[in-house]
């Protein structure tokens, strides 16, 4: 007998209407933009940091990976979504970035709910930084521990946190904060974790391919990597080129995630065509370290080329270049003209981000030459609102 229908049938998510015109008084209304294959946008918005996702020899291992393996991992990681493929990634990313160990996950995303959920059980205490990415706001939330979120980049307040819990605890931040580019500094929590023998979590998704030496990672730039009580999640979608994410620490840690992360257990294994995919960027920057010099040359060229423009931007330490908008509304304006000009830019609003200034957030690429930088900063200045120069400057 079919269900009996109320009056009210048709109106239960009402509510979003509501919420949809706060978003768009607000400036806040997102939507999706396909692209093309063949896109002639100049592009400063992806995360391709040294422009490998359509390199040849990146196209060809995801290519030959799935004529292979197939098109999906057609299981978990635990019941047939393991493939020698994806076994070889791990101990070659691992020994890339100077870990015992490492655990390839189907995203960055996945990665850090698995190594935030699975290291910080009932009774610990999690200190966050304030700027740290929403995968790592959820895999806080859904931890059984405290979490205690601190100031942005304050190991101080990181070390007070910590001296009022007698139990395990970690510390979680990223690197390189996806908003600015500024980064952590790693150091100084180093020494606070270990101070009350807490453990490292740190999310290095925009610092691998970037810092280090040859792009081995935040965590080889200050000596960290392969230490006993760090834990480093990492993305393959970004100076990869691919698509994936993996967490690097202690072997003892990576048997305790897979015996115990859910993101691990119950999905699905990463596609065979982005684990060969990863395993040839792999491949190239081992065979091209200045391409992670590179990258970070064009960020400071484009960095000095706006400033010089009169225009507000965040000195970059990675690959991430910001650039404060007055407003939401002028912010999406301004992105958008720079798409009729020919270039693609990010448009970074609340509450994507944390101090509620909204920023065309562009990212640098080891493959942009020097007329592709004149011309990026020729439309973004051309195009900015009247609010974005600094007082004097035009």
């Amino acid at each position: 007998m079919a269900a009996a229908h109320s009056s009210s049938d048709g109106f239960a998510f009402d509510w979003i209407d509501g919420q949809r015109r706060g978003r768009e008084a607000a400036g806040l209304v997102r939507t999706l933009r396909p692209r093309p294959a063949d896109s002639p946008l100049l592009d400063l918005a992806s995360n391709d940091y040294l422009g490998l996702a359509r390199h040849p020899e990146v196209v060809e291992g995801a290519a030959r990976a799935a004529r292979r393996w197939g098109g999906g991992a057609t299981g978990s990681r635990l019941v047939t979504g393991t493939t020698e493929l994806h076994t070889r990634l791990e101990r070659e990313l691992a020994a890339f970035c100077g870990f015992e160990s490492a655990l390839v996950l189907s995203s960055g995303y996945a990665a850090n709910l698995a190594a935030v959920t699975a290291l910080a059980p009932h009774g610990s205490l999690i200190v966050s930084d304030a700027g740290n990415h929403a995968s790592l706001i959820d895999g806080c939330r859904l931890a059984r521990g405290t979490t205690q979120v601190v100031p942005h980049a304050d190991p101080e307040a990181v070390r007070k946190a910590l001296s009022t819990h007698d139990g395990p605890s970690v510390v979680v931040s990223d690197t390189v904060f996806s908003v600015d580019g500024d980064q952590a500094p790693l150091s100084e929590l180093s020494h606070a974790a270990r101070e009350f023998g807490a453990g490292l979590i740190v999310d290095d998704a925009h610092g691998l391919g970037v810092l280090g030496a040859g792009g081995r990672g935040a965590a080889d730039a200050v000596g960290l990597a392969g230490a006993a009580d760090t834990v480093v999640t990492v993305t393959l979608s970004k100076s990869f080129g691919s698509q994936g994410g993996a967490v690097l620490g202690p072997a003892r840690v990576i048997d305790h995630l897979i015996n115990t992360a859910r993101t691990f257990i119950f999905d699905t294994g990463l596609a065979p065509a982005a684990a060969g995919a990863a395993l040839a960027a792999l491949e190239l920057l081992r065979a091209r370290p200045e391409l992670a010099r590179q990258a970070g040359q064009v960020a400071r060229a484009l960095h000095e080329r706006l400033v010089a423009e009169g225009l507000t931007a965040v000195a970059p330490q990675a690959a991430v270049v910001s650039v404060r908008a007055p407003s939401p509304h002028e912010a999406v304006r301004w992105a958008a003209d720079c798409r009729e000009a020919g270039l693609s830019v990010g448009c970074f609003r609340p509450p994507s981000v944390p101090d509620g200034i909204s920023r065309l957030r562009l990212t640098a690429r080891a493959d942009l030459t020097q007329d592709q930088i004149a011309e990026a900063v020729g439309v973004i200045s051309r195009t900015a609102p009247a609010g974005a120069f600094t007082a004097g400057s035009r």
